[in-house]
């Protein structure tokens, strides 16, 4: 079997998060503990999720955390979108996080309606 972080859905989270932060440094200072502090956490919830559910040895509670990560994608989502709203993130910059929150999306997806172990 083999480890999460051969999974390529753990390796593009980490991608993720890597830019959310990267992103976010540029938020408004008024929002550094509001929307960027939200994002972040969304963010690193994705990965973190995905290996504590593998490290699960129930697959009920394996999926239970796929799903966690999934609700945090979908969550992050959201808030990529009011960030778009507010002007905080550029259209490339957007587009760019879009483009590979997405890519999860479809891979956490899989993982969850499918119940990957």
């Amino acid at each position: 079997m083999k480890d999460y972080k051969d999974w390529i859905v753990w390796q593009k989270s980490m991608d993720l998060v890597t830019l959310v932060y990267t992103v976010t440094n540029s938020f408004p200072k008024t929002e550094l503990y509001s929307l960027a502090s939200q994002m972040q956490r969304a963010a690193v919830s994705i990965p973190s999720n995905i290996a504590e559910g593998y490290a699960r040895i129930n697959s009920k509670d394996k999926h239970h955390f796929y799903v966690i990560s999934f609700a945090s994608s979908k969550e992050l989502e959201t808030q990529f979108e009011i960030a778009r709203r507010l002007k905080y993130i550029s259209k490339m910059d957007f587009a760019r996080c879009n483009a590979l929150l997405v890519e999860v999306i479809k891979l956490l997806s899989k993982m969850v309606f499918q119940k990957v172990s």
